[in-house]
C-alpha cells in the first residue's frame, strides 16, 4: 500500500466520490464516515468543541492505484492536553467513529498507517486517541495487534451504552418481541393520542425550503431541555444546521415533526442510511407532557421504519431507560488509545 496524507479540506472534498465508495465496502459503515459530513464537521471543529486542530487524514492506494484505506484523523491535544491523532469527528456529536476499509485490507491498512505515522513529517504526535469505535469494530482487534507487534502501549476503555433495536418485518410481531408492560403502555399512549380531542399528527419533513424553519423549530423545542439549551451555542446551531442539511443534500436526514392542533410539539432528528433509522437527537414542548408524545413520536417512527423495510432502528448514544423498554439490545462504543513508540 502507497499512503499519503491529506492537509487540506480542499484535498478531503476532492475525495469524496471515492471515499464513498470505499465507505460502501468498509467493514465499519455509518453515516458518521461520509465525507461530507466529516468535512462540515472539520470546518466547525465539531460546533466549537475543538479551540484548534490540525487536518492529518491519512488514506492508502493499492498497487492499482485504487483507494483501499482512511484514516480520518487531525491533529490536536486532547482532553488530557496530550499532542495526539484523534478521528474526525470526536468526540460529542458523532456517535460512531472509525477507519475507512474493508474487511480484508484492515489489517495490512493499520499495520502500514502506524508505520507512515512514524514519518519525520507526520506531526509531534504521541497518542493516537480515539473514540466511539463500536465494541464489534474489527479495527480494535486490527490495531491491538499491531501495536502489540511494535511493543506500543494499547488500552480500551469502554465509553457509552448503544442500545438498537433489530426490526422485524411486522408492526405486530416488534411489538410482540417486547415486554409485555412495556407493549402495553406503547398501545395505551398510541390510542391516547389517536383519541384526543385535540388532532395528534406527524411528518417527515421533505420540503428544502421549509427546512430552515424547520430547524429552528426543532433547537426550540431541544431549548426546553437546559442540558440541551447549554448544549446549543450559536457556534454548535451553526454546526448542527450544516450537518442536518448536508443530510437532507444526499438524501438521508430524517426530521419528524409531530403536531397538536396545527402546534409544533415534538421532534426527532434522525438518518435514514444504509436501511436504518440512526436517532440523533430529539425536543418536546413540555405544556404536552400528558399526551407522552416522546413515545408516541418514537412509536410512529418505529412503525414507518417497519413499513418501509428498514432493519434496525439504532438509538445510538445513551443509556436511557426507554431505550430498552422500546427493546432495545445492547452494545457500547469504546475509547481505543495507543502509545507511540519512541
Amino acid at each position: 500500500m502507497q499512503f499519503k496524507a491529506i492537509r487540506s479540506v480542499s484535498e478531503l472534498e476532492a475525495l469524496s466520490k471515492e471515499w464513498n465508495s470505499l465507505l460502501d465496502k468498509s467493514a465499519s459503515h455509518v453515516p458518521f464516515l461520509r465525507n461530507d459530513y466529516l468535512t462540515s464537521w472539520f470546518r466547525n471543529l465539531g460546533g466549537g468543541e475543538w479551540e484548534s486542530g490540525e487536518l492529518f487524514t491519512v488514506t492508502a492506494y493499492g498497487e492499482d492505484g485504487s483507494l483501499v484505506g482512511i484514516a480520518p484523523m487531525f491533529f490536536t491535544r486532547n482532553l488530557d492536553g496530550k499532542p495526539s491523532l484523534m478521528l474526525l469527528g470526536s468526540i460529542e456529536i458523532s456517535d460512531y467513529l472509525d477507519v475507512i476499509a474493508a474487511l480484508e485490507d484492515l489489517d495490512p491498512f493499520i499495520d502500514g498507517l502506524l508505520e507512515f505515522l512514524e514519518r519525520g513529517d507526520v506531526p509531534g504526535w504521541e497518542l493516537l486517541d480515539w473514540y466511539n469505535l463500536l465494541d464489534s469494530s474489527p479495527t480494535l482487534r486490527a490495531l491491538e495487534k499491531a501495536a502489540n507487534r511494535r511493543g506500543c502501549k494499547f488500552i480500551q476503555q469502554p465509553l457509552q451504552h448503544c442500545p438498537f433495536i433489530p426490526l422485524p418485518n411486522d408492526w405486530e410481531n416488534y411489538l410482540a418481541g417486547i415486554d409485555k408492560k412495556q407493549r402495553h403502555e406503547i398501545r395505551r399512549k398510541l390510542r391516547r393520542a389517536d383519541a384526543s380531542e385535540t388532532p395528534v399528527n406527524w411528518y417527515i419533513v421533505d420540503d428544502e425550503s421549509s427546512l430552515d424553519d424547520e430547524i429552528e423549530t426543532l433547537f426550540a423545542l431541544m431549548e426546553t431541555d437546559p442540558e440541551k439549551k447549554q448544549f446549543l451555542t450559536q457556534e454548535m446551531r451553526a454546526q448542527m444546521r450544516a450537518i442536518i442539511h448536508t443530510a437532507f443534500r444526499n438524501g438521508w436526514l430524517q426530521l419528524a415533526i409531530t403536531t397538536v392542533d396545527g402546534k409544533k410539539a415534538a421532534a426527532y432528528l434522525n438518518f435514514d442510511y444504509e436501511n436504518r433509522i440512526w436517532v440523533y437527537n430529539s425536543g418536546f414542548d413540555p405544556d404536552y407532557r400528558d399526551l407522552s408524545l416522546g413515545w408516541v413520536l418514537l412509536s410512529y417512527l418505529i412503525q414507518w421504519s417497519i413499513e418501509h423495510g428498514r432493519k434496525e432502528f439504532d438509538f445510538m448514544r445513551g443509556d436511557e431507560q426507554y431505550k430498552y423498554r422500546f427493546g432495545g439490545i445492547d452494545r457500547r462504543v469504546v475509547r481505543a488509545t495507543l502509545s507511540r513508540s519512541l
